[in-house]
C-alpha cells in the first residue's frame, strides 16, 4: 500500500486523487474473499453516507458488503469490474479500485486507519 491510503474497518480502502475519494477493497479483504466473480457495482450520481453499504463483491466462497468510507456522492465506477471482476484480486490498489466519490466532508477522512493501523488492525493488534 502507500501511505496516500486510508482503510476501514470493514476493508475497504481510500485514497484522494484530483478531488475525488478513489475507493475499493484492500489487498487483505480480497485475499480473504478468494476469486472474486462478480461485482455490484452503484449507480453514478448516488448519494451514499459514511458507513452506507454502496455495493457488494461476490467471490467463490461468499456475497460481501461494501461499505462507503466517507460520505459523498458517486462521480465514477470502474466499469471494467462488470467483465473482469478478478481485477480486485489482481491489482486492488490500482485496476481494481470500485468507485470515485465527490468528497462531502473531508474531515471524515481522519476517523480512518493509516496502513500501518490497518496492518495492525488485520493482525489481530487494534479493536475498531
Amino acid at each position: 500500500m502507500d501511505e496516500a491510503i486510508r482503510c476501514t474497518s470493514e476493508h475497504e480502502w481510500i485514497r484522494v486523487e484530483e478531488g475525488l475519494a478513489v475507493v475499493g477493497l484492500t489487498d487483505y479483504a480480497q485475499s480473504e474473499l478468494g476469486d472474486i466473480v462478480y461485482v455490484e457495482l452503484p449507480e453514478i450520481g448516488a448519494r451514499f453516507e459514511k458507513g452506507e453499504v454502496f455495493g457488494t463483491v461476490e467471490s467463490v466462497k461468499s456475497v460481501t458488503d461494501l461499505y462507503s468510507p466517507i460520505s459523498g456522492e458517486i462521480k465514477e465506477v470502474n466499469v471494467e469490474l462488470e467483465a473482469h471482476p478478478e481485477l480486485i484480486n489482481q491489482d486492488p490498489y490500482h485496476q481494481g479500485w470500485v468507485m470515485k466519490l465527490e468528497i462531502q466532508d473531508s474531515s471524515e477522512m481522519d476517523d480512518l486507519m493509516t496502513d500501518a493501523e490497518y496492518e495492525e488492525f488485520i493482525s489481530g493488534g487494534v479493536e475498531e
